[in-house]
């Protein structure tokens, strides 16, 4: 299908003038390409304030250097400056565990390292400030929403204030920001000053005059986080809690003479709203300024379809909950189809979608039975440490989504890209028509929907590890991969089931490492999809390494925090390599492990769990590539694949 340059948000004066504007009520500023698709938060935006009537533009990657043209070039905006600092936040986007610079940016053209600073909400905003004093600046994106307050720094190792405290902003918008950008839109068009809007749900400010309500929470302050890690710990805890309430209280934090205050949530979309958020006229291409440059986000993505927001697993090292929270909201079947048919007339589509999905592959259409129990709970994860009672895991609506774009002329498979929760698929409920279902889509994705491997994320093999992760015993990774194997068998299948799996989290050890590498040795595995731990804001397993306290419990937790450290817990991912035997063994016999030096080493031995795995009961920087010993599959022969980032 054939877009015109009218068709796109306008990113130059000249397009404007193609539209026939002389002004902007907004202009927003993207540290990302401009991809004019639902999966990148500059589009969803713009879109989301064009439908509401307001003429909006999109200054991507704007240099930063020099005379700073590219800020200057559209103007004056009649309402605000937005920043958009990208779908990752610039640090991770940038940087790896080690803080080396990644092989490419995933969301600028051809990859390109220079095209955007670090930390660009800090910069644009300074830009912005000093060449229009006047006009209202807001803060929206990833960056902003996990620095919404006193926060650890990873790459500055240190412990920082809420981003406004940096970026001479007004206003804060995190999380999804479609609700809170047009209410604050209609204030500022009604002529309210920005300074005096302070009731919008889902916005940080600060001021110099808070009036407490009982209500609100009171964090510690953070002057008082820099003298005491347990402090920023306690924080943490309340703030995760009021990430994933129904009903949730304002939080106040107090920060030299000023106080930092977030509002509360708005309620999760409704299927119409979010019905209404993807059905926005996306062309679901990049810019034609790009014309002939890849986009690496853009291409892993192009031939998928969201069907969900949220996630309720909450998972100790993900930021999904304190960016969309854990309720989940979900499109109709006929938005879905209606994307679906939409992806269906690109130029290049064969008939293959990539990825049919969300934050997690198998949450749509879940909630809790009794929203009276929902509105109350505080839990941040509705399965950890067990799945909640009144959680209604049904898979029938999934199943009912994937045979309705299955059955649609044109479509050959649909492939699940997104991440399987297969605790949710062994978990056995009093309901038995969701066990059946449960059942019925564990085979159905197995047969239908596996383009030859199936990724699981089981994390680590340490239970004690992965009750911090908040993740399932590996025993469950076990009778997982039995009916995978199984399934397989009687369809006369040879897939491979792929785990990814994370070193160096909190409370890991060598040992640990040491156990991890003999039990997926024994289930005959040479890990490659594996990740070093990475401490990004507004996680749980961030706040146990840099405080050494759970904020829950306030228990000690230990963490490898040297790189000579997170290498001695790494290496055991890569116990197959000859050249790393020598040093592996060293290690074993330094820990005190050096019966396992000859079951790590001895290829004769046997590839059977052991039995304390089989009965056990639980109460519960970039990815590389895992895969059976025994065979390398068309795809790995093909180029390595890598995980979205």
């Amino acid at each position: 299908m054939e877009y015109r340059l009218t068709d796109f948000l306008p990113t130059t004066k000249k397009e404007m003038e193609l539209r026939g504007w002389d002004q902007l009520d907004v202009i927003l500023f993207s540290a990302d390409a401009y991809v004019d698709h639902p999966s990148f938060g500059a589009a969803v935006i713009g879109r989301t304030l064009e439908a509401a009537g307001y003429r909006v533009a999109i200054v991507p990657q704007p240099d930063w250097h020099g005379d700073y043209r590219d800020f200057k070039k559209l103007g004056r905006p009649r309402l605000f400056f937005g920043i958009a600092p990208g779908c990752m936040d610039s640090m991770v986007n940038k940087y790896t565990a080690n803080r080396r610079l990644r092989s490419e940016d995933a969301y600028s053209p051809d990859g390109r390292h220079d095209m955007r600073p670090e930390y660009p909400t800090i910069v644009y905003s300074k830009i912005l400030r000093d060449l229009y004093p006047d006009v209202p600046i807001v803060l929206g994106g990833i960056e902003a929403s996990l620095r919404r307050l006193t926060h650890y720094d990873y790459w500055k190792d240190c412990l920082r204030p809420c981003i406004l405290c940096d970026a001479p902003a007004d206003l804060l918008i995190y999380g999804m920001g479609e609700k809170p950008i047009i209410e604050l839109s209609r204030q500022l068009a009604d002529g309210l000053p920005i300074a005096a809007i302070h009731d919008i749900p889902q916005t940080v400010y600060l001021t110099d005059n808070v009036v407490h309500s009982d209500d609100d929470i009171v964090l510690h302050s953070h002057e008082e986080c820099l003298r005491d890690k347990r402090a920023q710990a306690e924080n943490f805890r309340h703030i995760e809690e009021q990430s994933n309430m129904m009903h949730a209280h304002r939080i106040v934090q107090q920060v030299g003479r000023q106080a930092v205050v977030a509002n509360p949530p708005y309620p999760p979309m409704s299927s119409d709203e979010l019905d209404a958020s993807y059905d926005l006229p996306y062309t679901r291409l990049p810019h034609p300024k790009y014309k002939g440059k890849r986009i690496p986000a853009y291409e892993m993505i192009k031939h998928s379809v969201n069907i969900h927001r949220g996630c309720f697993g909450g998972c100790a090292f993900c930021t999904i909950s304190a960016h969309q929270g854990k309720f989940i909201s979900c499109r109709s079947k006929e938005s879905i189809l209606k994307e679906v048919r939409q992806v269906m007339q690109m130029d290049d589509f064969k008939g293959y979608l990539s990825d049919l999905g969300g934050p997690s592959a198998n949450m749509y259409g879940m909630h809790g039975r009794n929203l009276n129990i929902c509105e109350k709970c505080k839990r941040p994860s509705c399965i950890h440490p067990q799945v909640c009672p009144n959680l209604n895991a049904d898979h029938t609506k999934l199943l009912e989504v994937y045979r309705a774009v299955d059955a649609l002329p044109g479509i050959k498979k649909s492939f699940i890209g997104s991440g399987v929760r297969y605790d949710l698929l062994l978990h056995k409920s009093k309901d038995e028509t969701a066990n059946r279902a449960a059942a019925e889509y564990t085979r159905e994705l197995i047969t239908r929907h596996v383009s030859g491997r199936l990724k699981v994320a089981p994390e680590h093999t340490s239970d004690h590890v992965l009750m911090l992760m908040r993740k399932p015993s590996f025993s469950q990774f076990y009778e997982f991969k039995r009916i995978f194997d199984r399934i397989n068998r009687e369809e006369n299948l040879r897939q491979q089931i792929i785990p990814y799996f994370i070193s160096s989290h909190p409370g890991c050890t060598e040992a640990d490492m040491a156990e991890l590498a003999v039990l997926t040795k024994r289930l005959d595995f040479q890990l490659e999809q594996v990740q070093d731990f990475t401490p990004t804001p507004m996680t749980v397993s961030t706040e146990m390494w840099y405080t050494g306290y759970n904020p829950y419990t306030l228990e000690p937790v230990k963490s490898a925090k040297s790189p000579q450290d997170k290498l001695a817990q790494r290496q055991y991912f890569f116990w197959y390599k000859p050249e790393e035997r020598r040093r592996l063994e060293q290690s074993l016999r330094r820990i005190g492990r050096a019966d396992l030096i000859g079951e790590l080493f001895d290829s004769t031995r046997n590839n059977t769990p052991p039995a304390s795995h089989k009965n056990h009961k639980y109460p519960q920087d970039d990815y590389h590539r895992a895969k059976p010993r025994s065979e390398k599959s068309k795809e790995e022969k093909r180029g390595r694949h890598r995980r979205h980032p």
